[in-house]
């Protein structure tokens, strides 16, 4: 499957990067660090960036926070990347709110997590994404992730929605390949891998592309895997997905959330990050080290991926 045969084009890009959101040592939002953070993942192969979302620490940074965030990668990236902003919460209502702010702050699309905490059934949780999608003039990417939420974006109720003219996209953290299948084959929806490891997998079998926690520090990492599969080399596509797999399972898989360890990664490198809100905890020092030694490994002493 190449490029052309994928739905075109895609809603929000198709590198995207899941971005922290940079705080100051004492633990304020850092505007600045977010704009350069932004003008670096851009210029190094993200054409999206979904703020505010899990990894952006979205449970603890207040509504105003959010579209000040919006608002300045803006300034940061202009038109050169497409902005989605993560609005997704356990209140309908207060989902609604906040997609109308991201829409004024000028985001170019919204995410929207299925509510967690109170797993509500198939219908309920239905009509919880139409209210978010009728709300306002944004398309919509649904967060499929069970493993947080407790709650099942099931395919039959991802078909129905896909009706919807504004709801136009999946983050796919399901890890059900045939469930996935199953939407592919019978909507027009686009599917982006929403974990790293996966990246190459759903792309094969149709996705449209990802949204990567990664990618904070190898903004070019997975963009030069569907690079190289577009040109039909397909060979060296699951090579660069395997290369990618020690810095992988180091970030998302080190027993930690992917905030924490990214965070400590960017802040190793000098790059803009800064330390994490509770309940969560920084990395401590031997795993930032494993982190970095990970990481250096990956990349050589050039810094860059060498592709």
């Amino acid at each position: 499957m190449t490029t052309a045969d994928r739905p075109a084009p895609p809603p929000f890009g198709r590198t995207l990067c899941a971005m922290v959101t940079p705080f100051t040592e004492a633990g304020a939002l850092d505007l600045d660090g977010a704009r350069r953070l932004a003008d670096r993942l851009v210029a190094r192969g993200c054409d999206g960036l979904v703020l505010s979302g899990t990894t952006g620490e979205s449970p603890t940074t207040t509504d105003a926070e959010k579209t000040a965030l919006i608002t300045a990668v803006r300034e940061a990236v202009g038109d050169r990347a497409a902005l989605v902003a993560g609005v997704g919460t356990a209140d309908t209502r207060h989902t609604v709110e906040l997609a109308r702010a991201a829409e004024k702050a000028g985001a170019d699309g919204l995410l929207v997590v299925a509510p967690y905490y109170s797993r509500p059934p198939q219908d309920a949780l239905e009509e919880h994404f139409r209210e978010a999608a009728d709300s306002c003039g944004l398309p919509l990417a649904l967060y499929d992730i069970p493993g947080r939420t407790g709650t099942r974006i099931e395919p039959d109720t991802l078909v129905r929605l896909a009706e919807h003219p504004r709801i136009v996209a999946v983050k796919d953290c399901s890890y059900d390949l045939l469930g996935t299948q199953r939407v592919l084959s019978r909507t027009d929806l686009a599917y982006y891998a929403g974990c790293d490891e996966q990246v190459l997998a759903l792309y094969a079998i149709g996705a449209i592309g990802y949204v990567s926690t990664v990618a904070n520090v190898v903004p070019e990492l997975f963009r030069a895997v569907l690079d190289a599969f577009d040109a039909g080399d397909t060979g060296r596509a699951a090579l660069l997905q395997r290369r990618a797999i020690p810095l992988v399972e180091s970030v998302m898989a080190a027993g930690l959330p992917g905030t924490v360890t990214a965070k400590a990664l960017l802040g190793a490198l000098g790059l803009p990050a800064g330390p994490v809100r509770a309940p969560l905890r920084p990395a401590d020092r031997p795993t930032t080290d494993r982190l970095l030694a990970t990481y250096e490994e990956l990349v050589g002493a050039t810094g860059q991926l060498q592709v």
